[in-house]
């Protein structure tokens, strides 16, 4: 078993905020979950982190356990998250953002010099900027500044959460094909999006996720072709 989420209901205090929800997820597999703000999209990936941990039901990594598993437990065993905003270090250098992904590793120098020039090569510009101040980046910068941080564990399994926020079009392209080129180098990824037709055309797999509920799942392509997916998402 790579990854499930059995029968999970996940709560804020004595707010509901997630029912019965069932993801599964292959090795090598771009899922992605639509929906629309308040839908929960968040609060499904907080809780395999163990930020909101479920309630009921049980969330299985790799044939183990993880509902009741502390944050840092998670992220040793191979889950990597890419928040929402980013929320880089703004203050730090590009450099310093990309070292502090690796701070719970034990990883000696050159480990994580070889795990910092794989990071250049996937992201050249940030190589010309290592010594610049995180805060003084594009909006597009920066999130590859955040993708790099979480690569730097060496995760099997990537989570994003809106990747695209706030990105002009040109740069959401460049995004999108850096999903997809994490994903060719072996990274399964989970990705939030609520730019629904980029993040369709690159799935494997797609959930719409409906005020805490999962109300559809298929292949992205045909989702893509879903006739309520396209009113409700695509503008169709």
């Amino acid at each position: 078993m790579f990854f499930k989420m059995e029968h999970c209901d996940v709560y804020y205090g004595q707010i509901q905020a997630l029912y019965d929800i069932n993801v599964e997820i292959n090795p090598g597999e771009i899922i992605s979950i639509i929906g629309a703000n308040g839908a929960g999209k968040t609060t499904l990936m907080k809780s395999i982190m163990g930020l909101v941990p479920a309630k009921n039901g049980k969330i299985v990594w790799q044939d183990e356990e993880i509902q009741a598993k502390k944050t840092h437990h998670i992220v040793k065993r191979g889950i990597s998250y890419v928040p929402e905003g980013r929320e880089i270090f703004p203050g730090m250098t590009v450099l310093e953002n990309m070292e502090m992904g690796a701070y719970t590793l034990r990883m000696s120098a050159k480990e994580k010099a070889d795990k910092l020039n794989e990071m250049y090569e996937l992201f050249p510009r940030l190589y010309e900027r290592k010594k610049q101040k995180a805060g003084t980046l594009s909006g597009g910068e920066q999130q590859m500044v955040a993708i790099a941080r979480g690569l730097m564990l060496s995760p099997k399994l990537l989570m994003m959460d809106e990747p695209s926020l706030g990105l002009a079009p040109l740069v959401v392209r460049d995004i999108f094909s850096i999903i997809q080129e994490i994903n060719k180098q072996g990274v399964t990824i989970l990705l939030i999006e609520q730019n629904a037709n980029m993040a369709l055309k690159i799935a494997d797999v797609g959930y719409v996720l409906e005020t805490g509920r999962i109300t559809l799942t298929g292949s992205g392509k045909d989702l893509l072709s879903n006739d309520a997916v396209r009113a409700a998402y695509l503008g169709a």
